[in-house]
C-alpha cells in the first residue's frame, strides 16, 4: 500500500499537476494540505475521475487539507483537532481508510517569531501531541501524513545557520517534534534516509531548487502498530520541476500489506 502527501499550493491552481502526478504515482492514499479553497469549491469530479474518492475540510484562500483514497472510501473520524486553539483554521482531518487511520495535517507556520503567530503554532502542536498520544493508546494502525512546518535537525535544511530566527527551526518547535516522536511515531523518511540529505521543500525564490537548497518539512509519521510494515519511504522530487508546480514535492511511503 502507497501512502502519500502533498501540500498542493492550491488546489485549484494546480490540478492540472495534482491529476498528472497521481496518474504517475498511483497513491493509494493522498493527505493533500493547503488546498486554498472553500468547502464548495473542492474539485470532486475531478478526483473522483482520477479513481479517487475524498474528503476534505475546506477554507477560502487559506489552509485546508483533504484525505483521498482509491482503495475504499475515507469514513471521517475527526475534522479539526481536539482543544483546537482556533477551530475557524482547517488544518486536520481524519478517517479510517482500508484497515488504517488516517491523519492529514498541516501544521501553523508560526512567523514572524516571536509573537502571537508562533505561540499559536506551539499551541496547535501541543494539541496535535495530545491527540496523537490517544491514538497510538488505542493500538490501530495509524499514519499522521502532512506538513508539519518544522526542520526537526540540521540535517533537514539547507544552510542551518540561516534559519536561527525562523519558527520553521525554533528550538521550540524542534522540540515539540521531538515529544511527538518520542511518543513511539516513526519518522518514515528518515528511518530510511538515515544520513541522506533530503528535502520536500524548495522556496520559489532564489532559483532554491536548482541549487537544491531546500527543507524537510513535510513527514509520515507511522504508530508502533504500523511502523513494522513500511518497507519504502521517497520524494517524488521530479513533480517539483514541473510548469506551475506547487513548491512542495509530494512524499509517499510504501507499506507491506
Amino acid at each position: 500500500m502507497k501512502i502519500a502527501t502533498y501540500n498542493v499550493n492550491g488546489v485549484n491552481g494546480r490540478l492540472p499537476v495534482l491529476l498528472r502526478w497521481l496518474e504517475r504515482s498511483r497513491p493509494d492514499i493522498v493527505c493533500l494540505q493547503e488546498l486554498k479553497a472553500p468547502q464548495e469549491k473542492f474539485p470532486e469530479t475531478a478526483i473522483n475521475a482520477a479513481g479517487y474518492e475524498a474528503i476534505w475540510h475546506g477554507q477560502k484562500s487559506w489552509n485546508g487539507v483533504a484525505i483521498l483514497s482509491r482503495v475504499g472510501t475515507p469514513v471521517e473520524t475527526r475534522r479539526g483537532l481536539p482543544d483546537d486553539p482556533d477551530p475557524s483554521h482547517s488544518r486536520y482531518i481524519e478517517a479510517a481508510v482500508n484497515g488504517l487511520i488516517v491523519g492529514g495535517l498541516y501544521l501553523p507556520n508560526g512567523n514572524p517569531k516571536p509573537g502571537p503567530k508562533f505561540d499559536y503554532k506551539l499551541a496547535w502542536f501541543d494539541a496535535l501531541i495530545d491527540h496523537a498520544a490517544d491514538l497510538i493508546a488505542c493500538g490501530a494502525p495509524v499514519i499522521l501524513a502532512g506538513d508539519y512546518n518544522v526542520m526537526p535537525t540540521d540535517r533537514d535544511v539547507y544552510k542551518p545557520e540561516r534559519w536561527l530566527d525562523d519558527a520553521l527551526f525554533a528550538p521550540e518547535a524542534r522540540a515539540a517534534y521531538a515529544r511527538l516522536l518520542a511518543q513511539g511515531w516513526t519518522d518514515a523518511l528518515r528511518t530510511l534516509h538515515a544520513d541522506e540529505t533530503i528535502y520536500t521543500f524548495w522556496d520559489y525564490f532564489r532559483n532554491a531548487f536548482a541549487r537544491d537548497a531546500g527543507l524537510r518539512i513535510d513527514h509520515l509519521l507511522l504508530s508502533p502498530a504500523l511502523a513494522p510494515r513500511l518497507r519504502r519511504a521517497e520524494v517524488d522530487r521530479e513533480v517539483r520541476s514541473w510548469e506551475k508546480t506547487s513548491d512542495h514535492a509530494p512524499v509517499w511511503v510504501e507499506l507491506e500489506g
